[in-house]
C-alpha cells in the first residue's frame, strides 16, 4: 500500500512538471505573435493596403511636371442626341425648268453651279408655235390697218352720201373685229414671254422672231443642266434642260438609331456642323420624321431644314447634328484628358491628396460634351484629380508592376 502511494505521488509530480514545461514553451514560441483571432482581423487590412499600393504611383519632382492636377468641378450637361448625315438641296424648293412649248434649243446662258436671280435668261428655243403666233399677229396688225383706212374712207363717203348707213356700219364692224383679232394675237405672243415692246416691234417691222426665252422662275443655284444647242425639247419631257434650287435653306439628312426615334419630333431645334466650317454652327429645325425604319440598319430618317443665308453649304457635305431631347443636368465633370479607358473597358481617374502620390480609381462616365466627361459615380466635386497626364500615370503603373 505504501508503494502504491509513493508511485502515484511521483507520477503526479512528473505530470505537473511536463505541463509547466509545455506551457512555457508555448508562450515562448508565441510571445511575438498576436492571438489567432487578432491575426485574422488584421489580414484583410493588410490585403487592402497591398491592393491600394498596387494601384498607386508616386512621382518624383521631374515627373510631377508632366501631370496637371485640379479639383473635380461641376458642369451643366445638356440631354441631347447626336447623329451624322449629309447635306442636300431643299428638294421642296427645287424647280425643274421645262420649256412651255416644243422647239429646239437655240442658246444656253447659265452653267451648272451658277447662282441666278428670278427672271434671268437660262436658255432660248426656236419655237415653231411662237413663229405661228407671230405670223398671226402680223396678219392681224395688217387687217386692222386696212380696216381702219376703210372705215375712214367710209365715214367721208357717208358724209357726202356716197354710201349708205349700212355700208358705214359694216366698215365699223370690220374695224372693231380687226381690233379684237389684233388684241388676241398680241396676247398669244405675250404668252411666249415677249414683252409689250417686243410685240410692238414685231407688228411694226412685220418680221417674225421665233426665238423664245425661258427664264429662271426663282432665285437660286443651277443644280442640273441637261441642255445642249440643237436639242429638241418637249413640255414636261424629262429630264428638264435646267434645275434651279432655292439655296436659302438646305436639307440635313441623318439616320438615327431605332431606340432614339421616340425622342425626335417635327419642329425641334437642331445645330449642325460640317467639316468645311468646323468652327461654325448652322441652325435649323426638324422638318420630317421618316415613316418607316430601315430593316437592314434599324435606323430612322430625320430630315432638318437648315438656314444658310450665306450659301456656304454644299450638297454631299458630311455633317453632324445635335438636338436637345431633355432638360439639362448638373453633375461632376472632369476634362476628357483626365479619364482613361482601360483594356477591360472600365473608365478610371487618378486621384491624389498631396499632388505627388496618385491612386487609380474606377468611375462611371455619362455624357461627353465640350471636352468634359460627366462622372456619374466614383468621384465627388472638390476631390483632386489628374486632368492632364492620366495616361502617363497609367503607363507608369504598368511599368512599375513589371
Amino acid at each position: 500500500m505504501r508503494l502504491n502511494k509513493k508511485t502515484i505521488l511521483a507520477g503526479a509530480a512528473l505530470a505537473a512538471a511536463a505541463l509547466i514545461i509545455s506551457t512555457s514553451l508555448y508562450f515562448a514560441g508565441n510571445s511575438g505573435n498576436p492571438p489567432t483571432s487578432e491575426r485574422r482581423a488584421e489580414e484583410p487590412n493588410a490585403k487592402q493596403a497591398d491592393a491600394l499600393a498596387a494601384k498607386s504611383v508616386e512621382l518624383n519632382e521631374t515627373q510631377v511636371q508632366s501631370v496637371k492636377v485640379e479639383p473635380a468641378g461641376e458642369r451643366t450637361f445638356v440631354i441631347q442626341r447626336e447623329a451624322v448625315g449629309s447635306i442636300d438641296f431643299n428638294q421642296d424648293m427645287t424647280v425643274q425648268v421645262f420649256s412651255p412649248y416644243q422647239g429646239k434649243i437655240a442658246g444656253l446662258f447659265a452653267k451648272l453651279g451658277d447662282e441666278v436671280v428670278k427672271g434671268r435668261k437660262l436658255y432660248t428655243i426656236d419655237s415653231p408655235d411662237l413663229g405661228q403666233a407671230e405670223s398671226t399677229l402680223i396678219a392681224a396688225a395688217g387687217v386692222l390697218e386696212l380696216t381702219t383706212k376703210t372705215l375712214a374712207r367710209a365715214k367721208k363717203l357717208y358724209e357726202t352720201q356716197g354710201i349708205s348707213q349700212k355700208d358705214l356700219q359694216q366698215a365699223i364692224s370690220d374695224q372693231q373685229s380687226a381690233e379684237g383679232a389684233l388684241k388676241a394675237a398680241r396676247n398669244a405672243v405675250r404668252l411666249f414671254g415677249k414683252t409689250e415692246a417686243e410685240v410692238d416691234q414685231i407688228a411694226a417691222r412685220r418680221r417674225i422672231d421665233p426665238v423664245m426665252v425661258v427664264p429662271s422662275p426663282i432665285t437660286g443655284r443651277i443644280t442640273a443642266r441637261n441642255a445642249a444647242p440643237g436639242l429638241l425639247v418637249q413640255p414636261g419631257a424629262a429630264p428638264a434642260p435646267y434645275s434651279v434650287a432655292d439655296i436659302s435653306t438646305m436639307w440635313m439628312l441623318a439616320y438615327v438609331i431605332e431606340s432614339d426615334s421616340p425622342l425626335f419630333h417635327v419642329g425641334q431645334e437642331v445645330e449642325v456642323k460640317v467639316m468645311a466650317w468646323p468652327d461654325k454652327v448652322f441652325e435649323g429645325k426638324v422638318s420630317t420624321i421618316g415613316a418607316a425604319v430601315d430593316p437592314a440598319t434599324h435606323r430612322l430618317l430625320v430630315r432638318s431644314e437648315i438656314r444658310d443665308p450665306k450659301h456656304e453649304l454644299r450638297p454631299g457635305m458630311f455633317a453632324t447634328f445635335v438636338i436637345r431631347t431633355g432638360d439639362s443636368v448638373r453633375a461632376t465633370a472632369v476634362p476628357a484628358g483626365g479619364v482613361v479607358r482601360e483594356g477591360d473597358g472600365t473608365m478610371t481617374v487618378w486621384v491624389t491628396t498631396d499632388r505627388r502620390t496618385f491612386a487609380k480609381r474606377s468611375v462611371k462616365v455619362g455624357m461627353q460634351q465640350d471636352g468634359y466627361d460627366q462622372i456619374v459615380e466614383g468621384l465627388q466635386p472638390g476631390e483632386l484629380a489628374a486632368t492632364e497626364g492620366a495616361l502617363f500615370l497609367s503607363n507608369a503603373l504598368t511599368n512599375a508592376s513589371r
